[in-house]
């Protein structure tokens, strides 16, 4: 739907592409021009028309007026015949006036009808420039139109002659020469270069029941494996009665990769060459079996590099989380020889502590003894001190009372000391 709005009115008005046509049609065919000389015409003749009435009211008016002044003069005149020249001086101003009143109303009139007539032109003109533009821009987008699907049409047809001369140089290549020597022939050309410390070889390993057609390894400079792939090749030439599809060879691939322990499983593959799926390039099918992909084969070294790429960067990915691990590691076994430490600590601080609590407890033992030894020792000399004080208390008359021997014998020592 197309929203128009009058220029005059301001009113919006609802036209569909149909009614928006047929307005182009009418401009087109001055259908338009016409209708709006006939406005023109019919506005023309309304402002006659009204110019006309407007001058006979005017005219029947003053004749009245001029009628009734003419009876009055008369009657002022046979009256007051003093004041006739006055009155018509001023009957003369009044009807002057009302001629100049009709003038601008005349010209009032014109102004307005012109005013009309210019409204309706500038509106036509700029109608017309709205449909002008209005064409000009469907014409523009059915231009734009027509490029882009001619475009679209153009990058199909060439991506379909670009797919029927590919099947053309491939089937052409592959005459005289297998699908597989051509595989070989084309990592070969690049081994030396891109694939030097890849191992690319033909699976000769059948003691499982099965085999793959070709195998790829490749490892670092340490020595670890980067990546493997399982190759199957399937020629158009390869279909069987029960194996006619891509799908067909897929679990036994799958199967092949298990047993030869790689990581990657990839059918490079001829079969269903009208499939726009498989046309596509590289195909992604782990959804049914894992970390496998089914390639055409001008994708055989492109789908090598792609996984390849992936590996490197999981490697890397792995290396750095194997820092991580031994980080970890380290960390861990410090706090288990810290852990070793305090228990060792531990545990010779709790014998220590025992040593020292047998040895505190001999030696408070100990103390008591010598403490008891102390107190022997103490009561001994407080004994000493007694027997001191006795001996010193201690003379020949106490020894000789009541003992009338020692009294002799000490007597008979006196007498002789005398001597």
């Amino acid at each position: 739907m197309q929203d128009i709005i009058c220029p005059k009115c301001k009113k919006v008005f609802k036209v569909d592409e149909a009614g928006f046509a047929d307005i182009l049609k009418q401009v087109r065919d001055h259908q338009f021009e016409k209708e709006l000389n006939e406005r023109l015409e019919i506005a023309e003749r309304e402002k006659n028309n009204a110019v006309q009435l407007a001058e006979s009211n005017l005219k029947n008016a003053l004749q009245d007026e001029l009628a009734k002044k003419d009876r009055e003069l008369a009657e002022l005149k046979a009256e007051k015949d003093l004041n006739l020249a006055e009155e018509l001086g001023k009957k003369e101003a009044e009807l002057a006036e009302m001629k100049s009143k009709l003038d601008k109303v005349e010209i009032e009139q014109k102004l307005i009808v012109n005013q009309a007539v210019n409204s309706i032109e500038k509106e036509r003109d700029d109608l017309k420039v709205k449909l002008q533009s209005k064409e000009q821009e469907i014409q523009l987008r059915e231009v734009s139109l027509k490029e882009k699907y001619e475009n679209e049409l153009k990058t199909k047809d060439e991506v379909i002659e670009r797919y029927k001369d590919m099947k053309l140089k491939l089937s052409t290549k592959m005459v005289g020469e297998t699908l597989e020597q051509h595989c070989e022939t084309e990592f070969n050309k690049l081994r030396a270069t891109a694939f030097q410390k890849a191992y690319f070889e033909k699976d000769n390993d059948a003691s499982s029941g099965s085999k793959g057609d070709y195998i790829y390894r490749e490892i670092d400079e340490a020595g670890n494996e980067i990546i493997s792939i399982m190759f199957e090749m399937k020629n158009e030439g390869d279909e069987t009665a029960t194996k006619k599809r891509n799908e067909d060879f897929l679990k036994e691939l799958d199967k092949d990769r298990t047993e030869k322990k790689c990581e990657y499983a990839v059918l490079i593959s001829l079969l269903e060459a009208d499939s726009e799926y498989y046309n596509t390039g590289i195909v992604d099918v782990s959804h049914k079996y894992p970390k496998m992909y089914v390639v055409r084969p001008q994708f055989f070294i492109p789908i090598i590099t792609l996984l390849r790429n992936a590996s490197l960067k999981s490697m890397k990915y792995k290396a750095e989380l194997e820092i991580v691990k031994a980080q970890n590691i380290d960390v861990t076994n410090f706090e288990n020889q810290l852990n070793d430490f305090r228990n060792s600590f531990g545990r010779n601080y709790r014998l220590a502590s025992e040593k020292f609590a047998t040895a505190i407890d001999s030696i408070d033992k100990s103390i008591s003894q010598l403490q008891k030894t102390k107190e022997n020792l103490l009561r001994s000399e407080d004994n000493l001190r007694i027997a001191n004080n006795k001996a010193d208390e201690l003379t020949v008359k106490k020894l000789t009372r009541g003992n009338p021997t020692m009294t002799t014998k000490f007597a008979e020592i006196n007498k002789t000391d005398e001597k």
